[in-house]
């Protein structure tokens, strides 16, 4: 009897003791790898691009090569899928009215385009520099005159014409930039002291608001903060919103102006990472890209160095961490963002559903994970990168990495912080077309993916 109660106990144990021999879960499927095609814009003198890109009404994609030249300014061009042939619409310096000025050009667009009433907005910034005290301030040659500052441009799609709008106070460039179309009002931060100013169309009128981040990038010490790069409207009530480094989130009243840290939560995220807000190299607990979605009345956002998506709820003023949403490779290293600003390249498709990502990876060579990205004053690296295209489903909060990119001769795509969704499901960016760091920048296609 003592025998066959041993053996109940001995069984009685087994059943319920851990199951450490269960067979291991299968490993995931690599991601596909994906090819880009690079469309010649034929600019030599193409430069780092960020943003500066949009896919509109018309299907055309419509996008910005910088420079880095004191006296040649930033080009603009359109792409037409239909016919696979591209245009050249103009020189930003021409087209701010200030050709044969011997000033220094307008040699950026750091944001991407706005549409409305047939027009596309978007603003203009400096590309030329000089490192003063350690840090980077706006240069001028000499015999050549100052930055006369950034300008608000508009550009009739049927017309082919540009307008100057306004320019930014103080010969600051302009960084960020966003659009309340009903209401027909631009938005801007000014770079380097990071003032936040605004234009109303219909009144033709240009309104400084103020600074909205310590002395910006322009301060030292204490007063040094990173400039938020995006700004978004809700269109319900025409707030504008944006964050600091210090992971707060501003909201601007439309009606009365006025600019209100939000208390209830903010972006100050353990998730994140620990940051300084008053050094350089990174974009602190700021909001690195962010988009409006209708239906949950919410910013979507993504912070950049650690690469996790969140939404800022506007009805209830809370954030909610979403989901890491780096590469696979990026996930199953544990690493940050290669880039550590973080990448720009964050947009909705054409089903106003679904978010697409260009993100970095890890690069491995010999079987060991190569850094290779020495951060710089102004968040560049050197070296290799491992881009990655990223969807997220934002009704269903599915993730999909659909691999590594590569051109046709197996190099990768590089300093990529730009997006546009074609309607065709492709999607483009303006990338440096060869791993030399002397490459030039121009227009990449990916095709639909699935």
């Amino acid at each position: 009897m003592r025998f066959i109660l041993c053996l109940a106990l001995l069984a009685t144990a087994a059943c319920t003791a851990p199951k450490s021999a269960e067979p291991a879960a299968p490993a995931a499927a690599a991601p596909a790898r994906l090819t880009a095609e690079i469309i010649d814009s034929g600019f030599p003198d193409a430069h780092d691009s960020y943003n500066a890109i949009s896919c509109a009404s018309d299907g055309r994609i419509y996008y910005v090569l910088s420079t880095e030249k004191a006296d040649l300014g930033a080009q603009m061009y359109v792409y037409d899928p239909k016919t696979k042939t591209t245009k050249h619409l103009g020189d930003l310096t021409e087209a701010a009215g200030e050709k044969g000025a011997n000033a220094v050009a307008q040699g950026k667009s750091h944001v991407s385009f706005a549409e409305s009433n047939g027009k596309l907005y978007f603003a203009t910034h400096l590309g030329f520099y000089a490192i003063i005290d350690g840090m980077e301030k706006p240069g001028v040659p000499s015999k050549m005159k100052p930055y006369p500052g950034g300008h608000f441009l508009s550009y009739d799609i049927a017309t082919g014409k540009f307008e100057s709008l306004a320019v930014a106070p103080s010969n600051e460039g302009i960084i960020t930039f966003a659009m309340d179309a009903k209401r027909q009002r631009l938005y801007g931060l000014t770079w380097p002291t990071g003032r936040l100013i605004r234009y109303d169309i219909p009144t033709k009128q240009l309104k400084d608001v103020g600074p909205v981040s310590e002395q910006g990038e322009s301060g030292k010490g204490a007063t040094f903060r990173t400039i938020c790069r995006s700004i978004t409207v809700n269109p319900e009530d025409g707030a504008a919103y944006f964050s600091t480094s210090d992971g707060l989130i501003h909201r601007y009243d439309y009606a009365t102006e006025a600019v209100t840290a939000i208390t209830t939560d903010d972006l100050k995220k353990d998730y994140f990472g620990l940051y300084d807000p008053s050094s350089a190299g990174h974009m602190g607990y700021n909001w690195r890209q962010t988009l409006w979605y209708g239906p949950d009345k919410a910013v979507y956002g993504v912070h950049g160095n650690s690469g996790y998506l969140f939404r800022y709820l506007t009805a209830t003023g809370q954030v909610e961490v979403l989901d890491r949403i780096t590469s696979e490779d990026s996930k199953r290293s544990g690493m940050f963002d290669q880039f550590s600003y973080g990448y720009l390249g964050f947009t909705l498709g054409a089903d106003g559903q679904t978010i697409y990502y260009l993100t970095g990876g890890p690069v491995y060579e010999n079987g060991r994970r190569v850094k290779g990205k020495d951060s710089t004053a102004k968040g560049e690296s050197k070296g290799r990168e491992n881009l990655h295209l990223i969807t997220w489903h934002i009704p269903t909060r599915r993730y999909t990495d659909h691999g590594p990119i590569f051109f046709a001769n197996g190099q990768r795509p590089n300093y990529v912080n730009s997006i546009a969704a074609g309607k065709d499901g492709s999607v483009y960016a303006l990338s440096r077309v060869s791993e030399d760091d002397h490459a030039k920048t121009d227009l990449i296609r990916i095709a639909p993916v699935r």
